[in-house]
């Protein structure tokens, strides 16, 4: 069972993960501050704690397809646009 020079991998990386947290970090904070609220303005409105909230935006903490609605609901986007790397606007 050797590996061939130039056979493809298919590898469930934990980089590929941790990028998507900050692309998900990202996003959520700049679509806050684009609206002028405070992490606590956010929290409230997506009933989620100012903890907690801080967290994501940290890219400390995995969140769930539940929060991210929460949150797309809250700052009046699509879910998709919190998972979209928007390169150029951090």
């Amino acid at each position: 069972g050797s590996i061939l020079p130039g056979t493809m991998l298919l590898i469930s990386s934990p980089c590929a993960m941790d990028d998507l947290k900050d692309t998900v970090a990202v996003n959520i904070r700049r679509l806050r501050n684009q609206k002028g609220w405070t992490q606590e303005d956010l929290a409230d409105r997506a009933g989620l704690s100012v903890r907690y909230l801080g967290q994501i935006e940290r890219a400390q903490t995995s969140t769930t397809v539940t929060v991210l609605g929460r949150l797309a609901l809250a700052l009046k986007v699509e879910p998709a646009e919190l998972v979209e790397l928007v390169s150029g606007k951090l």
